[in-house]
């Protein structure tokens, strides 16, 4: 049996939690255990106990939090940010430690500041040892834009330390992929396309080679049926994610106020612009249905009964998401309308499982909605087929599949290598750290 470690140093994503940065950690490890490995998990974020799956109940998750970084006066003090990079620095140095001391056959990591898990992975355990890390965002470009960054040398080196370690880097998008050849200054040399390959130079002078491959997101098409629409009344219109500028509420809102049919608008989510959801409701006279953050296993529930669901992203020069509201909604059965925006294309087939409609133009997204709540049985057709391209190519076991594609033939621990005993403690519950940096900026590999 293939033992895995996966590894999250970022103290921004729990988990356990609501976050869609959340699911993915979930759902990648599900896909790992259906392939048939043992995982465990190392994380400096536990989240809630109360959001622990049933099935992910007996998961090892090994918990190094984060340590208190003292006194501050805020995010943008310049010395508790320091003193916080230091502090997620030496929390990913112990889960390395404890990885190379577990030697499992593969090092799994999700991308985090300051984490070299991977290289200090490599180093201990050599070429027996397979490595992955999968960046969902520029977490370097994001700090710097969103938060304070004091140490911008050390995050470079890290990453650079980081694709330098690794067998596989898999990036959710193509843009996030141009960002580690840029900023690891890697060059494609098998000129294979969006999965060309990398050479770079690591922190201990040597050099290594890393396959960059772009992999988009995926959804768990168990854990998300096909709705019914509910059209005894008025349809359900659904928007699911966190209430955050970059997420286009606003723009549905006004939709929503310029709409011809008559439609209900249902918001599954939370976050620091709520408020202003609510007064730009209220100012266009509107009922919306705000249900509050949800556990990943209650989205599902509150999808049911709509027709029609949207992901209003507004216009962006750098739009590198892969939105699992998205995948999700497919995999309701839901035909979607989304505008025309980074890689939303790939996924909403125009006309065929969704409408696509220009970024930040909510009297397009307001005739788009219209049309399909005009025609349900149009809606249903194109939903019916989003889920059947969900199942067909986007669910997590296709991610896994093209992530480990290009070392599948020897994902198997090398010959010769004997597997621990596998501890079978439960789930640690243990306190969130206070020191986790709060997340201003968008929810990598969010909804």
């Amino acid at each position: 049996m293939t033992r895995v470690a996966y590894v999250c140093a970022d103290p921004g994503i729990p988990v356990f939690g609501t976050k869609g940065a959340s699911v993915h950690i979930q759902e990648i490890v599900r896909a790992w255990r259906r392939r048939g490995a043992e995982v465990e998990v190392y994380a400096v974020r536990l989240g809630d106990a109360d959001h622990v799956p049933a099935d992910l109940a007996d998961l090892v998750v090994h918990h190094v939090p984060v340590g208190r970084t003292g006194s501050s006066t805020g995010a943008a003090d310049p010395g508790a940010a320091a003193r916080r990079e230091v502090a997620q620095r030496q929390a990913a140095a112990e889960i390395g430690a404890r990885v190379v001391a577990a030697a499992p056959d593969v090092v799994y990591e999700r991308y985090s500041l300051f984490s070299g898990v991977l290289h200090l992975a490599r180093r201990g355990l050599g070429a027996r040892v397979r490595t992955i890390l999968e960046v969902n965002a520029p977490l370097i470009d994001e700090q710097q834009r969103h938060r304070v960054l004091v140490d911008e040398a050390s995050s470079v080196d890290a990453l650079r330390a980081q694709v330098g370690a690794a067998d596989v880097v898999a990036c959710v998008s193509e843009r996030v992929a141009a960002w580690v050849r840029e900023r690891t200054g890697a060059d494609v040399a098998d000129g294979d396309g969006a999965t060309g390959g990398a050479r770079v130079a690591d922190l201990a002078g040597t050099t290594s080679g890393a396959r960059v491959v772009v992999v988009p997101n995926g959804v768990n098409t168990r854990r998300i049926r096909a709705v019914t629409p509910d059209l005894e009344t008025d349809p359900v219109v659904v928007f699911v994610g966190t209430l955050k500028p970059w997420h286009g509420v606003e723009d549905l809102l006004e939709a929503a106020a310029l709409a011809g049919e008559a439609w209900r608008l249902r918001i599954v989510g939370d976050g620091p612009q709520r408020e202003a959801v609510e007064q730009a409701a209220a100012r266009h006279g509107l009922s919306v249905e705000l249900t509050g953050a949800l556990a990943p296993e209650d989205v599902p529930a509150a999808l049911e009964g709509a027709l029609v669901a949207v992901a209003p992203y507004p216009a962006s020069d750098d739009h590198y998401f892969s939105p699992l509201k998205v995948y999700e909604y497919g995999a309701a059965a839901l035909p979607v309308v989304a505008s025309r925006i980074g890689q939303i294309p790939a996924v909403v087939q125009d006309g065929v499982t969704g409408l696509l409609v220009p970024p930040s133009d909510p009297a397009a997204l307001a005739a788009a909605v219209d049309a399909l709540v005009a025609d349900p049985a149009a809606a249903r057709r194109m939903g019916a087929a989003a889920r059947r391209l969900m199942e067909r190519e986007h669910s997590w076991e296709h991610v896994l599949d093209a992530t480990l594609a290009p070392v599948t033939s020897t994902t198997r621990p090398a010959s010769g290598h004997t597997s621990a005993a596998v501890s079978t403690e439960p789930v640690s519950t243990g306190t969130v750290p206070t020191g986790a940096a709060s997340s201003a900026a968008p929810a990598a590999g969010g909804r």
